[in-house]
């Protein structure tokens, strides 16, 4: 795995990615492609919580084969996209995450996982949090990435403002 950036006048302090995590509501993982094929990217909504990410999913499909022949994935997540035409650039901001990923299969590390996935997203709502958890606890999967490395980078202009 290579994490080294090239241009590291633009790479992002560590604080600054976890604050992208944090912040963020969506990314996109991306897994190896099954038979050394296609890889596989997804969007999807995820959770930044105790130096992890969290997503759920259906118990089947796609994304989690692709885990399961092998846990190791990266993920992005995109802070800002600005396109600036007279300029002919982009002004971004973006964190790449490359970890393990596995399937929550114990009760309680699952349901403290739904929990927070739900308060990033319903935070005043904590009654139909509840509600829709223990509705769906039985049904939903749940996936934790532990991050093994992370990288960040924006544009150079950005730099220049900060």
């Amino acid at each position: 795995m290579k994490t080294t950036m090239r241009r590291k006048n633009q790479a992002l302090t560590e604080e600054e990615c976890i604050a992208i995590l944090q912040n963020g509501t969506s990314g996109v993982l991306a897994t190896a492609g099954e038979d050394g094929d296609y890889p596989y990217a997804v969007p999807l909504s995820y959770v930044y919580w105790n130096s992890r990410l969290y997503f759920h999913c259906a118990g089947e499909g796609h994304k989690l084969e692709a885990i399961a022949r092998n846990p190791r994935v990266s993920f992005c997540v995109v802070d800002q996209d600005q396109v600036v035409p007279d300029k002919y650039t982009t002004y971004f901001r973006s964190v790449i995450v490359f970890g393990k990923a596995r399937i929550l299969t114990e009760a309680e590390g699952k349901r403290i996982a739904l929990e927070k996935l739900a308060e990033r997203f319903s935070p005043e709502y904590p009654k139909g949090r509840k509600a829709e958890i223990d509705k769906l606890f039985n049904v939903v999967t749940m996936v934790e990435i532990q991050i093994e490395a992370m990288t960040g980078k924006e544009a150079k202009e950005l730099r220049k403002i900060r």
